[in-house]
This record gives structure tokens, sequence and C-alpha cells, in this order.
């Protein structure tokens, strides 16, 4: 699996508060979400960590960014490969219809929620220009997620760079591509998520209180980097030979929670989505202090493989996978690429991020004061809606680049 630090990342993004129309009012509330579908995101972030992680090699994903893509995925998927894909996504407990509203209303309730963040989603479909889709298909993609389909010729240099125009422009240059020029003659269809997030932290880290100071990673040598100070009340946590602190972003919705371990490989080990919930409700304020180093990071993975692992298979088998309800079959349709790109930096005024996750469908061939908290080594991060508890963003920080 081509782990590629400090590059682009996850498939098709988002836009600036410029570029999209705002509404007024929200057209959904938090009791519209189905506690269960958020829980199953959440344990499908930790399923992924896991799976994803390799020893000092930092690592970024989105999970809600994948669920949505994998989402839109299942709705044209039946019999085992739908059930094996929703076992996978966690969301065998509730039917697609709830999965599907609820996902619509929480990509509504994060978008227009907090005015004083920045947070885009955006959903898309490219399909190539020769083959039928069903009506049934296009339209759940139009109405839950806001996805609409644009027929190109896959085999024209235009089709990528029309696709990684878009991707372009939705990531703010970002991500500057997500589709190479030469597509696989026997791809059908892309389904793509962007989600884009920028937040002033509430508490900003002043610049003139930055300083160099030691990171120490697990392996190698220890680093010099730009280490951020801020002091203040904070929401935190010390148990199980972990800290846990929480930085909200704006109106304070949108937060960032940082877990600094003793141990990472044991934190990992422990970590299930009870003991995540533990760690978040043992939060208390207190009067203190944090150091935080300013980082940046690209990165780019394709989830083939962990899927796999964590038992999406037969999505991936292009005699055996089941999307008969995207379009008619034979060919047969299946999976042939997963890729999720990220990105984020953390500074003193707050933090910008963007993911995407690109599902790739192919045909078969023919043919085949209380404390100091010194973030000073390795430490596990993850940006959530405070209120659902939806995990935008995840990552495990290894060393400063």
């Amino acid at each position: 699996m081509a782990k590629k630090l400090l590059l682009l990342f996850l498939i098709l993004i988002l836009a600036s508060c410029g570029q999209l129309e705002q509404k007024n009012n929200l057209s959904f509330s938090n009791d519209d979400v189905h506690k269960d579908v958020v829980l199953g995101i959440n344990e499908f972030s930790i399923d992924l960590l896991k799976n994803l992680r390799e020893p000092n090699e930092n690592l970024l994903v989105s999970p809600l960014s994948i669920s949505l893509a994998l989402a839109m995925t299942v709705n044209g998927a039946d019999g085992d490969t739908r059930e094996e894909m929703l076992k996978v996504m966690h969301q065998s407990g509730v039917s697609i219809a709830d999965m599907n509203s609820s996902l619509q209303a929480l990509q509504d309730i994060l978008t227009y929620s907090d005015t004083s963040v920045q947070l885009f989603i955006a959903n898309s479909l490219w399909g190539r220009e020769d083959k039928s889709f069903y009506e049934a298909f296009i339209n759940q993609a139009s109405e839950f997620y806001s996805a609409k389909l644009t027929l190109l010729d896959f085999q024209s240099k235009t089709a990528s760079e029309t696709i990684n125009s878009w991707v372009k422009e939705k990531t703010l240059g970002k991500i500057e591509e997500i589709v190479e020029d030469d597509i696989d003659p026997n791809t059908v269809l892309f389904l793509i998520n962007a989600i884009y997030f920028k937040g002033d932290w509430q508490q900003p880290f002043l610049k003139e209180r930055t300083r160099e100071q030691t990171f120490f990673p697990t392996e190698g040598q220890d680093q010099r980097v730009q280490m951020m100070f801020n002091e203040g009340n904070f929401q935190y946590f010390e148990k199980d030979a972990v800290q846990g602190i929480r930085l909200p972003y704006g109106e304070g919705r949108i937060v960032m929670d940082i877990l600094l371990p003793e141990n990472m490989d044991e934190l990992l080990t422990t970590l299930t989505i009870d003991q995540w919930q533990e760690w978040l409700s043992s939060y208390q304020q207190v009067a203190g202090q944090i150091l935080l180093p300013r980082f940046t990071l690209e990165y780019e993975e394709s989830l083939v493989t962990a899927l796999k692992t964590l038992g999406m298979e037969v999505a991936f088998d292009d005699k055996q996978a089941n999307f008969s309800k995207i379009a008619p079959v034979p060919p047969n349709l299946y999976i042939s690429e997963i890729l999720h790109k990220t990105f984020i930096e953390v500074n003193e005024e707050g933090t910008e991020a963007a993911a995407v996750t690109s599902v790739e469908i192919a045909e078969e061939s023919a043919q085949m004061f209380e404390l100091l908290m010194e973030v000073n080594r390795p430490f596990l991060y993850v940006i959530q809606d405070s209120e659902t508890g939806a995990i935008l963003f995840m990552g495990i920080t290894e060393q400063i680049d």
C-alpha cells in the first residue's frame, strides 16, 4: 500500500465561503441525525486509524468523507455486497433510508450551524458518457447527497482535466488532482466527496510566544520544532496514561481533541468506541497551559487494502460484486479503487483542513495551571462536531516535518 506523506489528499473536497451560496436557516436539527449513524462513523474511524497506521509515520484521514463516499456507493449495491459494505461501515444497525436521511441532515448541520467557521461538504458523480445509469440511483445521490451526475468522454484528455479542475476549485487549491490523466477504459463512474474546513481557535495562540523547542519522536532523532504556547481555562482529563485536551473553534461546536499518550502503541491497542466515549466524558474545566507544535501535513492513501482487511472484499471482486442498482449489467460492476487525500495546517490562528474521497467504479473487462500539557511526542488528534459527536478528521502525528 503506497503511502505518501506531504502530498495531496482525499477525493473531491469543498468550496470557500464566498464560492458557496449561503442560506439563512438550517433545514435540519440534531434530532434528524440517527445516533447509531454517527456511532457507526466513529467506530469506522477507529478501525481505519488502527489499520492504516504505520509506526513513526504521520497519518490523517477524514472518516466522514470516506463514509459519505461509501454511502453514496452502497445505494447502488445489492445482496452480499451491500451487507458486507454496511457491516464494515458499522451501518448495519440502521436502514438504508435512515442512513441516507441522517447523512443528509448531518451535512446540512455541519455546514450551516456555526457561521464563524468555514465547513463545506460537496459530492459529485462523474460518469462515462456511453454508459447508462439507473434513474433511482442518480436520484438518491441527488436527493440525499446533492451529487450531480456529469457525463464525460473518459478517453478524452479533457475528462481528467475537468474533474481535477473541479477538485482544485473546491479545495481552494489545497488539492490539485485526484484523477490521473489516463482513465482506465473499464472505469464507468467516479463517486467523489470533498470536505473543507477552516476555523479560528476560540483562544488563539499568540505568535510572539511561539518558540523553538524539542519534539521527541518514538524513533529517530529529536526534532527542533516551532512550539505554540497558550494558557487559560481548558476542558482537560488525565487517566489511563493519557492526557486529553479540547480546543474549540469559533462558537465552540467544532473542536479539536488532542490525546497525548505515554505510549502510542498502547493507546491504539486499547482504543475502542467505548474507551473513546469514556475519555470524552471525562473532561473537566481546569486552568493551565498547553504547548502544541505548529505543523502542516499532506497525505494520500489507497483504501482498498485497508477495507479488504476490515472485511469489505466482495465489492472489489470484478466477478462477484453486485452493484446492479447503479447501471445495467453485464458487464459486471465493481469498485476498482478508493483513493483518499487529506491536508491539514495547524498554526496560531487556527486550523485549515481538507479531504477528498473518490470511489472508482469499473466494469469487468470483456476479457478479464493545574496542568502543563506539553505535546512534545507523538499524539492523536480529532476534529469533531461536539454536539453530534461526528468525527470529521482523525490523525496521528509521529514527527514534525
